[in-house]
């Protein structure tokens, strides 16, 4: 089991921030929710934190949790965890995604999301 969290980063319209996994990455293709795994002795909020200065070189807040679900795929099975994110600072810089965009939550099943993710989009749907 892999343990990680995902943020819901929003600009100032609105719009939640989604990433897509490169070629040659794990779910290469497909757009995503920004976060990572848990290291050891490492909470998910400092997890949340740590992955998105390494990932995008951005400083967030890590508000309440908005859920949590977990999905089997093919080899391993996730645990993720999906916070309410505040950006701090930093301009977003992508260094493990190739593509970023900023999407209306009901716009997110247009995109080819990572599965693990699918459970949240419908509560996010139906909260804004």
């Amino acid at each position: 089991m892999i343990h990680v969290t995902a943020a819901i980063l929003r600009n100032e319209s609105n719009k939640i921030l989604i990433a897509r996994r490169p070629p040659g990455k794990n779910l290469a293709g497909y757009w995503e929710f920004p976060g990572g795994k848990i290291e050891e002795n490492e909470s998910p909020e400092e997890s949340l934190k740590r992955e998105l200065k390494e990932e995008m070189n951005i400083t967030v807040e890590v508000g309440k949790q908005l859920g949590e679900t977990t999905h089997t795929y093919d080899t391993f099975t996730v645990h993720l965890m999906l916070y309410e994110t505040a950006l701090l600072s930093g301009d977003i810089q992508l260094k493990e995604h190739d593509r970023m965009a900023w999407v209306a939550a009901e716009e997110l099943l247009d995109y080819l999301m990572a599965p693990a993710d699918l459970p949240m989009i419908e509560n996010l749907i139906n909260t804004d």
